[in-house]
Formats: structure tokens, C-alpha cells, sequence
């Protein structure tokens, strides 16, 4: 088959599985903190950060004025918890999208993990937020980590790996909701999909092409594919399972991370965490996955992937060394890496990456990764994008206001106007 005829966290295999265990983790906390002054200069990004605090989750917003530095502007309830463990094994905590902001740029959605909820906010001109009337709303499900927007319906992963909850035994799931013109949520009947107990959904990533949502069941070594109906109900395709080929030799375990589609062709990009490749992947009419081919990584435990909006770059985010693959994607089908960009070194870990409307900045969410590891470990990097689409790192990471121990989580950029 011709595709182009077509249209459209850690250290390798030891990163999440070392000596047979999974790695350990743990997670930083954020206190009350000293609301400041909104900006009001045009034309810059707006930054948010999930502090996950079980104390009370709230939402962090920092301003950049422009060449990357990034000021603390203020912290906003997001009316739950989040969720902690003192091991916080990476693998089972893992996930994108915490964050969200819708495409209009009225409405921020994040999660409380730790009280299964869903909080909604009204962004102002000025990236300040307001929560709607209802928020937080129920996730369906336990322990929400993930949310993907398209038109009016709200995709939730609900990971149910809330050490506090499993006593409840239910399964985790990819649930949908339509989002009222006022911004509150409302559950769609017969919308749940539950999966395999243990399996770790991890992202709701919405298709660039078509009516699709794709998942990755992370612990469970599944790709999901959904199409989401006229009525906002999920309909399942059967599950996608990565190549044995690709892992031929190696003997590591299938651990399907990250992903994020072309924004004008039917190509969806899968980080391989144990094996250090990126896959790429066709999806049809129905949103089913066909496998195309692998491309290497140069960094450690490929975890999360963006693409800018042109469709000429993919970025992949290691978690293993700390640093941003660069792609090149002259050819979609095929991406050819041209830059390994170590980061500035922290504490902790590199997770959620988001770049914004102008392509010019990215930024990432560095997590505290150990129980050694120092309270800078929650901070976020704001990379400059070059004209060839390389980085740079032109300050340090800023640190989040952290006094309590959590694994703060995810990162979305609103840019004022």
C-alpha cells in the first residue's frame, strides 16, 4: 500500500521497568499562593500549571513577556484534589492533557484527579480565569487525568490508579460530555467505555482529521481508537497493539506513551517508551490504526509529542535524559530527526509539552520524579523555537510555588491578543 498516496518518563527500558519493578516516583506540592497583579500588555502567552496538591488542586498562571521569561501572576482553586502516593511509580501516574483550553480560547478544563472531577473556567482577556457555574463537575469515572475537546464534546480518561480509591474497584474508561454554551458539562447516556482493569489510559487525544479520539492504554500496551457519534457517544474500535517486530531483540515491555496527530493528513505519531522510537501510524474513514513504520530517537524514554501547526516539525519529549527530540516532517510518513536539545537540568523529570499559536515558544512541564528529588523539581521550561524549528533554552526553568509534597502535572498556554 502507498501511504503517501493516501491523504493523510526515565531511562530506556530501565526507566519504568527496573530489575522487573517500576521505577519510583514522587510528587511535589504547592501552598497558598500570593496572588499577583494581572498583565495587561497584548500579544503574549499566558501559562497554566496543575499543582495536584491533595491539600486542594488549583491552577498556576505565569505570563511571558515575550522573549520566554516567565512571571508568577496568580493561583486559582480548582474546587477538588489531586491525587499522591509516597512511591509514585512512573507508569501508573503518567498522563497528557490535564490541562486544556478549548480552540475558541473561552475555556480552560482541568482535572482533580484525586475527587473525580472535572473543573471548568471562563478565560479572560487577560488569562485570568473565572470558574463556571457548576464546576467542578463528576468525570465518570475514578481518578480523571486526561481531556480532549472537539466542537461541543468533551472526551474525560478516567485512569483509576488512585491508590486512595482502588478499593472501589471500578475500571478505568473514556467517557464523553457535552459542553454547554455557559461552559458547565453535561454526561452523555451511554457514553462510557470502560477497559481493562490496570491497563492506564493516559491521554485523550482528539484526531486533526475526522470525528476520532486516540488513546493509549499505557500499562496495557494498547492503542485505542474511537469514533465519536453525531450524539456525542464513543464508538470503539478494536484495540491497536504495537508490532511484536518492533521490539524483536530487545525483550523490553510494550509501552505506548504519547500521541498526537498531523494537523492535515490521517498520520498518528505513538512514542515507544522502552525502546527509545517513535511510530507512525495511518488512520482510516473509521479512525482505524494502521501501522506504518518506527523511526529512532536519540533521547532517552520518548514520553509525550507535539506537532507545530504548519506540520513541519514533531517534537518528542524524553523523559529519561531531559531533553526534546526535533523531527523534521518534509516527509509525514517518515520524520527525520535534526536536533536532541538537552534542557537546562532540574530535580525532576520533563512530562506535558504544549507549544502555542505563534510557534514560537514550547513549553514543559518538569515533574518531581523521586523521593529525593528537591521542590524545583516542579517547574516548567519555556523553549524558543529557531527559524529552522531547533530550541533553545534561554532561561532557567521557572519553579512553581511549591510548600507541600505533590507531583504537579500537566501545562496549557492561553496567547492574549
Amino acid at each position: 500500500m502507498n501511504f503517501r498516496e493516501d491523504v493523510e518518563c526515565f531511562r530506556r527500558a530501565a526507566c519504568f521497568v527496573r530489575q522487573g519493578g517500576l521505577v519510583v516516583f514522587m510528587v511535589v506540592a504547592l501552598g497558598a499562593a500570593v496572588q499577583t497583579p494581572a498583565w495587561s500588555d497584548e500579544g503574549s502567552d499566558v501559562v497554566y500549571a496543575e499543582t495536584n496538591s491533595v491539600a486542594g488542586n488549583s491552577i498556576l498562571a505565569f505570563k511571558n513577556d515575550g522573549s520566554g521569561q516567565l512571571t508568577f501572576l496568580n493561583s486559582t482553586p480548582a474546587g477538588g484534589i489531586g491525587v499522591y502516593d509516597a512511591t509514585f511509580a512512573l507508569g501508573p501516574f503518567d498522563s497528557d492533557q490535564n490541562l486544556l483550553v478549548s480552540r475558541k480560547h473561552s475555556l480552560l478544563f482541568a482535572v482533580n484527579s484525586g475527587s473525580n472531577s472535572v473543573a471548568v473556567f471562563r478565560i479572560h482577556s487577560d488569562g485570568s480565569l473565572t470558574a463556571v457555574s457548576g464546576s467542578p463537575f463528576p468525570s465518570g469515572g475514578s481518578d480523571p487525568v486526561s481531556v480532549g475537546l472537539r466542537g461541543d464534546i468533551l472526551t474525560v480518561v478516567n485512569k483509576d490508579q488512585d491508590p486512595h480509591q482502588n478499593a472501589n474497584l471500578t475500571l478505568p474508561n473514556y467517557t464523553t460530555f457535552r459542553v454547554d454554551p455557559d461552559g458547565a458539562l453535561d454526561p452523555i447516556d451511554h457514553s462510557i467505555v470502560p477497559v481493562a482493569y490496570g491497563s492506564s489510559p493516559s491521554q485523550a487525544l482528539i484526531a486533526s482529521q475526522g470525528p476520532f479520539v486516540f488513546g493509549a492504554d499505557f500499562l496495557g500496551g494498547l492503542l485505542q481508537s474511537f469514533v465519536v457519534g453525531e450524539d456525542g457517544r464513543l464508538q470503539q474500535n478494536p484495540p491497536q497493539a504495537i508490532p511484536d517486530s518492533v521490539y524483536a531483540g530487545v525483550g523490553a515491555p510494550h509501552l505506548p506513551l504519547g500521541l498526537r496527530t498531523h494537523p492535515r493528513l490521517p498520520i498518528l505519531y505513538v512514542d515507544l517508551v522502552t525502546v527509545s522510537k517513535v511510530a507512525v501510524f495511518q488512520y482510516g474513514q473509521g479512525g482505524v490504526l494502521s501501522f506504518v513504520r518506527t523511526v529512532g530517537d536519540s533521547g532517552q524514554a520518548p514520553c509525550w509529542v507535539i506537532v507545530n501547526h504548519p506540520g513541519t516539525r514533531l517534537y518528542v519529549t524524553n523523559t529519561g535524559d531531559n531533553s526534546i527530540s526535533v523531527y523534521d516532517l518534509t516527509d509525514p510518513w517518515k520524520p527525520k530527526e535534526i536536533q536532541h536539545f538537552l534542557m537546562a537540568s532540574t530535580t525532576g523529570n520533563p512530562f506535558s509539552t504544549v507549544i502555542d499559536d505563534s510557534d514560537r515558544f514550547i513549553y514543559v512541564s518538569s515533574e518531581q520524579g523521586s523521593a529525593t528529588a528537591t521542590p524545583a523539581a516542579n517547574a516548567i521550561h519555556t523553549l524558543r523555537t529557531n527559524a529552522d524549528g531547533t530550541l533553545t533554552e534561554p532561561f532557567p526553568p521557572t519553579v512553581l510555588p511549591i510548600s507541600e509534597v505533590t507531583r504537579a502535572q500537566g501545562v496549557a498556554v492561553f496567547s492574549t491578543k
